[in-house]
């Protein structure tokens, strides 16, 4: 039977036995591993599941292929992977939204995180760009504050569609800050982009990658970067923590997880491995290009990280009175 092949509830513990003594008798890896993308190809996700793919491949002398299953906020990955033989072929793209958010935004997902998946690594953190319009006076994040306290209402950001990882930020600051906004949602961050440089809209926290080409030809004007440091390919721009609201931090994460009985002994080879490949040197510098900064973790620290992120986005959700769109 292949180790691809998906194994519905009911008899996902027979799969786990039936696949216990063969993953345990043989030398793991002998074939080819998937690792499953909650979004289609291209981006800055895409590009830090096919950057560790390739390289965790190498390290385990097998080929690691992605596969890209995008739609309904990444549930239809989840779902896959979740049901997925647990004999440690088959890996999914743990993200902020999967893991943190969509469970607290939507009732009744066919998964839950830390029921259906053990994490193996954080892999990599991107921050926001906290971005404003140029027809905007503020010139700090603490001037665009005072600007809104004193326009309640007035200022509007601009997000990729409820729940998504620039809206939420926006939010939490909101929040942090004691400011009245209003929310702009477009159906993909990539479409507010006419809108917030004509000045139509006027806040955008934007994933760095996509804002860098905006920023460098000054189309839009950047305040702050949402990461508790300075990001590795834009250190010239402060952070919101280091502007006057030091408990605030907000990025968009990867890391790997896989089905909930998967072997100990290969999660902690599949652990071992990546955290070899995020100590590569030049891994920083090419992952830094693109706006992630490279982590690794244990699984105990991944554990602790999606934990901390479910409660600060149920917090924000509630306070925000954030609904999923039908």
């Amino acid at each position: 039977m292949s180790a691809f092949v998906r194994c519905g509830r009911p008899v996902a513990a027979a799969c786990s036995a039936l696949f216990a003594c063969s993953v345990t008798a043989g030398a793991y890896p002998d074939h080819p591993l998937r690792l499953i993308l909650p979004f289609p190809t291209g981006g800055p996700t895409d590009i830090v599941a096919r950057t560790f793919g390739q390289r965790l491949g190498e390290a385990l002398g097998q080929q690691v292929v992605v596969d890209n299953r995008g739609g309904a906020a990444g549930v239809i990955a989840c779902d896959i992977a979740a049901h997925a033989v647990p004999d440690g072929y088959t890996l999914l793209l743990g993200v902020i939204g999967t893991m943190s958010v969509q469970p607290n935004l939507t009732p009744g997902l066919p998964y839950q995180p830390l029921r259906d998946f053990a994490p193996v690594s954080l892999l990599s953190e991107s921050p926001y760009v906290f971005a404003l319009s140029n027809t905007v006076p503020a010139r700090s994040v603490k001037e665009l504050v005072a600007l809104a306290k004193a326009n309640p209402g007035k200022l509007a950001f601009a997000s990729g569609g409820v729940g998504t990882g620039n809206h939420l930020s926006a939010e939490l600051f909101r929040i942090t800050a004691g400011i009245d906004l209003v929310h702009v949602p477009y159906k993909g961050a990539s479409l507010a982009v006419t809108d917030v440089i004509s000045g139509q809209v006027q806040i955008w926290f934007i994933n760095l990658l996509p804002a860098t080409p905006y920023l460098k030809s000054n189309r839009i004007r950047a305040l702050a970067v949402t990461s508790a440091r300075r990001a590795h390919s834009a250190p010239d721009i402060p952070t919101v923590a280091e502007s006057g609201y030091p408990t605030y931090e907000t990025t968009s994460w990867h890391g790997v997880v896989v089905p909930v009985k998967t072997p100990p002994a290969i999660v902690a080879r599949l652990n071992a491995e990546l955290m070899k490949v995020a100590r590569q040197p030049d891994l920083r510098d090419l992952l830094g290009a693109q706006g992630s900064e490279v982590i690794g973790s244990t699984p105990e620290e991944f554990t602790a990280k999606i934990k901390s992120e479910s409660a600060k986005w149920a917090h924000v959700i509630k306070t925000a009175s954030i609904k999923a769109e039908n």
